[in-house]
């Protein structure tokens, strides 16, 4: 019998135990009513209004500056910095025209352009919190940069696209533990509460034991920004960053890892190996992407999931996450499609809808709250892990070898370039070849 909507939210909450219990060595969900309560407790106290500042301006920095605004009415947007200092000046002049547009406070010397963006924002006493939106490659040296500042962040997903970015964002963690500096990630659906309650009746065993899970992210094609005249290398890779590895860690790092992320939660933590393959058929020539990849983890207990991402036009899409477990399926679906759990007889026992954008908000909310309350989280170390499962993928798949996890946190593979200037001259590696290209 399905459980009615009283009896399911008291289910959801006696299982809250078991389900942390099963998730060892991840952030805790909060519950982010009691932590806005003891925000508004410090507010009510004269608490200051928190100042952030944005880098990387692109939509997803935009977005997560609105993401920002519409859930804390005491924030306060007051410096940006893009590479391109004329787009950065644009999303401001954007965002103050929304209903919010009082508290983007931001004027034209406030806002920084090219790669020392970043530093000029950090030697602001004004700033209390930084959002990283930029593309993926550079979020490693960014959040460490903030941490050292000992302000406070958000991230977007991926934080790392290889082994050496990752074991920067564990010290980072580490670091941002010992001095109270709070990091929340762009992994909303650690904040979607049919994501949430779905996983917490896994965890609990409502359905018997986790044996396996499928996980995809497959969608149609993606952009592409061609070469403008006078560019150079380094400006033309970061103006299409999509396309080249070191910046996005390709589609499995960039896109796909909101699925990877929800596998690592579902099991506990990240896989024990992987095998992989894909390949491409439509990337434009100087793509250095694929555009497909299977990739097999195993997780301990022999555990086995099977996930896919691909981008190919015209295709049919796939998003979701099914958990299969001794006495029933979870179908946790992407996006705002809810979830179902269904047992072994078929019969349904949980029924949720989704709600993607309240979670987009409330990962911000949560953040804030965070910092206000003086319980500041600090959640980089889970999504460092997930960003390296899915490298971990790449690599195999690139390379056509197993990769464990053992050797991905110690391979000494390093994609960012040494000594960046937008000057920079940097060769494309090509398109990785199974066999050829070398497993460092």
């Amino acid at each position: 019998m399905e459980l009615r909507s009283s009896s399911r939210r008291d289910f959801i909450k006696t299982t809250s135990t078991a389900a942390a219990a099963a998730s060892v060595g991840y952030a805790p969900l909060l519950d982010s009513a009691q932590l806005e309560e003891e925000a508004k407790a410090q507010l009510s106290r004269g608490h200051k209004k928190l100042r952030f500042a944005v880098v990387g301006t692109g939509g997803r920095g935009t977005g997560a500056c609105e993401n920002n605004l519409i859930g804390n009415p005491n924030t306060e947007l007051v410096a940006l910095a893009d590479v391109d200092r004329d787009k950065a000046s644009k999303r401001a002049a954007l965002l103050k025209k929304k209903p919010y547009g009082e508290r983007v406070t931001a004027t034209p010397n406030d806002i920084y352009g090219g790669l020392e963006g970043i530093d000029k924002i950090l030697a602001r006493s004004d700033v209390d919190l930084v959002l990283l939106t930029t593309s993926p490659g550079f979020r490693p040296s960014h959040i460490k940069q903030v941490v050292a500042a000992k302000k406070h962040v958000f991230a977007e997903k991926p934080v790392c696209v290889d082994p050496a970015g990752y074991r920067m964002c564990c010290e980072a963690h580490d670091q941002a533990l010992k001095q109270g500096t709070a990091i929340v990630t762009g992994t909303q659906y650690r904040r979607q509460t049919s994501f949430i309650d779905a996983i917490k009746i896994v965890h609990a065993g409502h359905i018997g034991k986790i044996v396996g899970m499928t996980g995809r992210y497959c969608s149609s094609g993606i952009w592409y920004r061609p070469r403008q005249p006078g560019m150079s290398d380094a400006e033309y890779q970061i103006h299409n960053w999509m396309h080249f590895i070191w910046l996005s860690g390709d589609q499995i790092c960039e896109q796909a890892v909101h699925n990877i992320d929800a596998m690592n939660w579902v099991m506990g933590g990240p896989p024990d190996k992987c095998f992989g393959s894909g390949g491409r058929f439509f990337r434009p020539k100087d793509s250095e992407m694929w555009d497909a990849m299977s990739i097999d983890y195993e997780y301990p207990d022999q555990r086995l999931v099977s996930f896919k991402c691909r981008q190919w036009p015209r295709s049919a899409g796939s998003f979701d996450n099914i958990v299969y477990c001794e006495g029933g399926v979870a179908s946790i679906k992407a996006f705002s499609n809810g979830a179902v759990i269904v047992d072994s007889d078929g019969k349904r026992v949980h029924k949720a809808k989704g709600n993607i954008g309240a979670a987009y908000v409330q990962e911000h909310k949560d953040l804030v709250n965070s910092i206000i309350a003086g319980k500041p989280i600090v959640e980089l170390r889970q999504t460092a892990e997930s960003s390296l499962t899915a490298a971990m993928g790449r690599m195999a798949a690139y390379t056509g070898r197993d990769v464990s996890w053992d050797f991905a946190t110690k391979s000494k593979l390093d994609l960012f370039p040494q000594g960046l200037t937008l000057q920079s001259k940097i060769q494309s590696p090509g398109i990785a070849l199974p066999g050829q290209t070398k497993l460092i």
